[in-house]
């Protein structure tokens, strides 16, 4: 495993769980929350400014919409349209069963439709996996997991990838984008509990345009490339110890953005815990799929 030149820093604030970041070409805005203080954040390419642009219910998930809009994917089940520092409308007011939790981590298909893990509760491993087709109807795909998290697709549109970071497996999925199913899991990449203080968790994840798996590494310090194959090839180091989530943004898709936690509990090891990275990394990425959901 070849290990690369450290993150930099892009912007320090002290998220106590940053997470979600969110590329958005038109607005040349990176998007990002910080799901436990129910903010959500933006940093824009041409000012090199950030921005608190909302404050209310936690944001576990995030897509930009056909349309340019962003979803937020909130708690007890609730999606709702933002933009512009506003929220639009109710897309999803509740979806039963999830009273007591929220969404956390979320990815748009091919054909628009959304892909949604929703936290456990209580120390059980009750969290699920929805989908949500673009008329607004949802259906359970998968449940029993421990902590929903990173998702992605393949090349060719034909894996579907989802991550259990408290389990610490990537599984891999055959997908089928006609109806959006999954089917036959596998574990892709899994952590022993002797490798836990060398890789961390896997948390958030990316898929670049050679196929490869960028993976977030919770309780890690690091972000991994993975090869289709599920070989880990190269690590880069970011100096917080609790790195969240990841996306590919810039004009040319070239960089890599970071979120990391912990901003709450800033030490001298961990000073810049919270705030958010860039890497450089040598490829590109694929720009995500739009979620068209209720458009």
């Amino acid at each position: 495993m070849e290990k690369r030149v450290s993150a930099e820093l892009l912007v320090d604030v002290a998220c106590q769980l940053g997470e979600c970041p969110t590329w958005h070409a038109e607005e040349r805005r990176l998007y990002w929350t910080d799901i436990s203080a129910g903010r959500l954040y933006f940093w824009d390419a041409d000012s090199g400014r950030h921005e608190l642009c909302y404050e209310e219910r936690p944001v576990g998930g995030m897509t930009v919409q056909r349309n340019g809009e962003l979803l937020l994917f909130r708690d007890k089940g609730n999606v709702v349209a933002f933009r512009e520092g506003r929220i639009l409308r109710t897309v999803i007011e509740s979806i039963p069963g999830l009273e007591r939790t929220r969404f956390n981590d979320v990815i748009a298909d091919p054909c628009g439709r959304v892909f949604a893990g929703t936290m456990s509760f209580n120390n059980q491993a009750n969290g699920r996996l929805y989908r949500i087709e673009c008329d607004g109807s949802f259906s359970l795909v998968s449940e029993g997991h421990a902590t929903p998290n990173g998702m992605g697709f393949s090349l060719q549109c034909d894996v579907f990838y989802f991550t259990d970071s408290r389990r610490r497996i990537i599984y891999r999925y055959k997908y089928c984008a006609e109806d959006g199913a999954i089917s036959g899991g596998e574990i892709f990449h899994q952590v022993g509990d002797a490798e836990l203080p060398r890789l961390g968790r896997s948390d958030g994840m990316t898929v670049d345009a050679e196929g490869n798996i960028w993976s977030a590494r919770y309780e890690g310090a690091q972000v991994l490339k993975i090869s289709p194959e599920g070989d880990v090839l190269e690590s880069w180091p970011v100096p917080v110890l609790n790195v969240t989530s990841l996306t590919f943004g810039g004009d040319a898709l070239d960089e890599l953005f970071v979120t990391t936690a912990g901003g709450d509990r800033r030490n001298a090891q961990f000073a810049l815990a919270g705030s958010v990275f860039r890497l450089r990394p040598g490829v590109r990425g694929r720009a995500e799929f739009r979620s068209a959901i209720g458009l």
